[in-house]
């Protein structure tokens, strides 16, 4: 703790005595302070501690950005944005230090527990974060950063303290709001810079097609330091003044409680959201704990399909087996979508009507999206298979089958790469499509992404293989409980598909009767021919698998 100490920490009875002026979204009706203000006594979170008003939250986030503000001055940090880092618990606290942040006219940096202290250490001098928030159980994450003041986050503590509400100033929907790193599955971590108008096309746009409403509770059980968990499954519900019932970590026994309890209120949870792993893992706990009864699997189907309005899946490629039996236990088909750090979401499967598996509909209302032929831009644009919006694609005639980058325009898109102007610029067509670095195709009137480009696009000979495609039929094997697909290098052949697996308990397989059951089922060429049997394939905390860390162990 000796980093630490040679800081300030900042307690929460500190006395200010400085005169600030607050900040809000400009132009942004609904954001954080009018959002409190229109729906002041809604319960904003339910946490471990209890429920939380709209207000409450305010009035605590107004006090700790005096704080913040006071600890800048102290630093001589007066004039424009700074980034502040924060590390809090999945409940209220989170919350409040992130308000806290942008009404003192900052950028949020979320961190998470998970990282490792060399991680945080990473993001907060790669951001040249200012300040930290943090609550008192997680400090030890920074022992290993020094020269930056801890504030310490206490609602209970904040609670306690009188609230003296200062005017408020502009702040333009250009200016950075956010900034999240990437996961780092395709290259070292970068940070996203969203602005404050960013996450709100992101946010309007879920509103309007996902029908959110004030009446509205959803579970929450993802990680807050990605767009998924933070944007998706916080800032949306919180915009239209929903209730947003808040675990501390992901568990399959209590979401399971949560997701089947009866409320004669009507206001128990009726949307969730989770990466494939997770669904996965609720579907093992129902098939260990649930499924051997009939009138518990008739109950569980019964209560989700009567309080359950809509399931959604991503961060990850959802099975096909995963969307089966989800299916079958609960009645509902999982809501599957596409997005990205830097663009928010991009394409949805409709909230009425079909959802195809292994398909992620079409284009949000603000979203303009591009299949274009890998890696042939000009100056004035791209050679273009399909264009589309929200309202139709278009494919060129003679491309109906053919597959390239997905490239996507509107105001969800990120402002840069932190501290990166070359990596920013690259990223961008010169006309200014942002690059996706994924393969798609338009297939049945719907866009289906076939993978990262440079890990999930396997060229054996001649072919142009989908890993994921590869995964989703392997994932219908009958002893295989989870798995990855990779290419690894081949002098014959370019690349060979290679598969890692996990087995089911009790379970044997080698690549001889793999193959023997793969001919029955998939085109010769997209079978294994290299077949690596783990305990256990390595995910980050939204489900993702670092590939090319994968290649390397083969």
């Amino acid at each position: 703790m000796n980093s630490i100490t040679k800081s300030k920490v900042y307690a929460l009875h500190r006395h200010l005595s400085t005169s600030f002026t607050r900040f809000y979204w400009a132009g942004q009706p609904n954001a954080v302070c009018e959002v409190s203000k229109k729906y002041k006594d809604r319960v904003a979170i339910k946490d471990s501690n209890g429920d939380h008003t709209y207000d409450f939250l305010s009035q605590q986030s107004e006090k700790l950005s005096k704080i913040i503000l006071d600890c800048l001055a102290s630093k001589n940090i007066t004039k424009g944005q700074t980034r502040v880092a924060h590390l809090c618990p999945n409940d209220a606290s989170y919350v409040v230090a992130q308000w806290a942040i942008w009404k003192s006219g900052n950028v949020s940096l979320p961190l998470h527990f998970s990282h490792p202290s060399s991680l945080v250490k990473y993001y907060i001098e790669d951001s040249k974060s200012s300040i930290i928030l943090s609550t008192s159980d997680m400090v030890s994450k920074f022992e290993e950063v020094s020269g930056v003041d801890v504030i310490n986050v206490d609602v209970n503590s904040l609670a306690q303290t009188p609230n003296n509400p200062a005017p408020y100033k502009v702040l333009a929907p250009t200016l950075p709001a956010l900034i999240l790193y990437t996961s780092g599955t395709t290259g070292p971590p970068k940070g996203v810079v969203l602005t404050h108008g960013n996450i709100s096309a992101m946010i309007d746009n879920m509103v309007e097609a996902w029908k959110w409403t004030k009446s509205d509770v959803i579970l929450h059980t993802l990680p807050l330091h990605h767009t998924h968990g933070l944007i998706n499954a916080l800032l949306c519900p919180l915009r239209v003044g929903a209730t947003v019932e808040m675990m501390p970590k992901f568990d399959p026994e209590q979401v399971w409680e949560k997701l089947t309890t009866n409320k004669s209120d009507s206001k128990g949870v009726n949307i969730y959201m989770a990466v494939p792993t997770m669904y996965a893992k609720l579907l093992k706990e129902y098939d260990n704990k649930y499924a051997s009864g009939r009138i518990t699997k008739a109950f569980i189907k019964a209560t989700c399909e009567q309080n359950i309005r809509l399931m959604i899946s991503g961060s990850a490629s959802l099975p096909d087996t995963v969307f089966e039996k989800w299916k079958e236990a609960t009645g509902h088909e999982l809501l599957e979508r596409y997005g990205m750090t830097e663009i928010g979401m991009a394409l949805t499967n409709p909230l009425q009507g079909q959802r195809k598996p292994g398909f992620v509909g079409n284009p949000f209302s603000t979203v303009q999206v591009r299949i274009s032929k890998a890696n042939v831009y000009s100056t004035y644009g791209v050679d273009v298979i399909a264009d589309g919006n929200a309202h139709r694609t278009k494919v060129t005639p003679g491309c109906e089958k053919e597959e390239g980058e997905l490239l996507i325009k509107g105001p969800s898109v990120f402002k840069e790469y932190w501290g990166k102007p070359e990596a920013t610029a690259s990223t961008f067509t010169k006309d200014g499509w942002f690059k996706t670095g994924d393969t798609a195709k338009f297939s049945e009137g719907a866009y289906k992404i076939l993978g990262r480009t440079s890990v999930d696009i396997i060229k054996s000979g001649g072919y142009k293989l989908s890993a994921l495609d590869i995964e989703r039929h392997l994932l219908t094997h009958p002893s295989i409980e989870d798995c990855s697909v990779v290419g690894v290098d081949d002098e014959i052949w370019g690349q060979k598909v290679a598969a890692v697996v996990v087995l089911k308990e009790k379970q044997n397989l080698d690549l001889a009767s793999l193959k023997v059951w793969c001919k029955e089922r998939m085109a010769p060429y997209s079978i294994p021919a290299v077949l690596r049997i783990v305990e256990k394939i390595p995910r980050n905390t939204m489900g993702k698998i670092n590939k090319k860390e994968l290649i390397k162990s083969l």
